[in-house]
C-alpha cells in the first residue's frame, strides 16, 4: 500500500448524557472540566478509545489495556520481547534505530499512527513520531456535573461483628454536554512510519464508532454518542489551508432561545466555505 498522499483534518461532535466521559483521578474521579466550567476529555483518553476500536476491528495493537489484552502479554516490554520480528531487529547498543522503528511500525497500527517511545532497561531507546495527532476535546457550552451518593450493600471482606455492610461512595456524571474532538493526519510523518490511505480509513471508522464496546457503570450504553464526523481530505501533502483554519471553519453554537442545552438538536452547526476543500460529513443522527 502507498503511504498517505493527502493531508487529512477531522472533527468529531460527541454528546454525553448522564455519563462520566473522562474522570479526573486528582479530583475524586469527577468529570474533567476547566476553570470556566467547560467539560474536557483528554487526548490520551480519546486515543485509548481509538486503539480499542481498532483492536475490535482485528488490528494488532501495541499499547493494549490490561483488561483487553489478546496476546497474554502483561507489559509493553513483554509484548516487545515476545515479537520475533522486533526481537530480531534489537541488538542492544548496536541496534539500528531506523530498522527497529520500521519493524515496530509494520507490526502495530497504533505505533505507525500515534508513534511510540520504546525505552526499556538494558536496551536501546527508540522514539517514533506518528502522523495522527488528536487534541483534547472541549465542550461547546459549560457543563453541569451531577453527583450522586451511592452505597455498597455487601462487605468485601469479613469485618467486625455487627459492622454494617453499607459503604458510602460518590458517583459523578455530566448531565449533558456536546464535545468537539479535533485532529489531523500529517503526510510527512506518514512516510516515515508507513501509514497508508487504508490506515486512514480505519482511523475514520474508529472515530465514527468511537463508543462501541465502551460501556461501563460510568458510561452506560448509549450515554455517549458520535453525532457527526467531519473529514477534510486535502488534494496534496502540503495544502494551502492550515489545520487551524480548517478547524475554525466549523462553527457549533446554541440555537437562539436555548439557555440550557439538553440534546444535539439544541445546537446549530455551520461550515465556512473553503475553496477546493469540501469535507466528507458522516451524520449518525440521520
Amino acid at each position: 500500500m502507498m503511504c498517505l498522499e493527502h493531508k487529512i483534518d477531522f472533527a468529531v461532535l460527541v454528546t454525553v448524557t448522564n455519563a462520566n466521559p473522562n474522570g479526573d483521578p486528582l479530583n475524586g474521579n469527577r468529570p474533567r472540566e476547566n476553570y470556566d466550567g467547560y467539560g474536557e476529555i483528554s487526548d490520551v483518553c480519546i486515543k485509548r478509545k481509538i486503539r480499542n476500536r481498532l483492536q475490535d476491528m482485528g488490528e494488532k495493537i501495541f499499547v493494549q489495556s490490561d483488561d483487553r489484552s489478546d496476546d497474554t502479554c502483561t507489559s509493553l516490554r513483554d509484548r516487545a520481547d515476545k515479537n520475533e520480528a522486533l526481537k530480531a531487529a534489537s541488538k542492544g547498543k548496536n541496534t539500528d534505530r531506523v530498522a527497529y522503528a520500521q519493524t515496530a511500525c509494520k507490526e502495530w497500527i497504533d505505533v505507525r499512527s500515534f508513534g511510540q517511545v520504546f525505552a526499556f532497561k538494558g536496551g536501546v531507546s527508540v522514539g517514533i513520531r506518528g502522523p495522527v495527532s488528536v487534541q483534547h476535546a472541549v465542550s461547546v457550552s459549560p457543563v453541569d456535573i451531577v453527583s450522586l451518593q451511592i452505597t455498597k450493600s455487601v462487605n468485601s471482606e469479613d469485618g467486625k461483628q455487627g459492622k454494617s455492610s453499607d459503604t458510602m461512595g460518590m458517583k459523578h456524571m455530566v448531565e449533558f454536554g456536546l464535545y468537539v474532538i479535533k485532529g489531523s493526519i500529517n503526510c510527512q510523518l506518514a512516510e516515515k512510519t508507513g501509514f497508508t490511505e487504508e490506515d486512514a480509513e480505519k482511523i475514520k471508522e474508529a472515530l465514527r464508532t468511537l463508543f462501541e464496546n465502551d460501556c461501563s457503570s460510568a458510561r452506560p450504553d448509549g450515554s455517549m454518542e458520535v453525532c457527526q464526523l467531519y473529514w477534510w481530505k486535502h488534494d496534496c501533502k502540503m495544502p494551502k489551508y492550515s489545520s487551524a483554519k480548517v478547524h475554525r471553519s466549523l462553527h457549533v453554537e446554541l440555537k437562539e432561545g436555548v439557555e440550557k442545552p439538553a440534546s444535539f438538536a439544541d445546537y446549530k452547526v455551520t461550515l465556512d466555505s473553503l475553496d477546493g476543500l469540501e469535507p466528507e460529513i458522516i451524520d449518525n443522527m440521520t
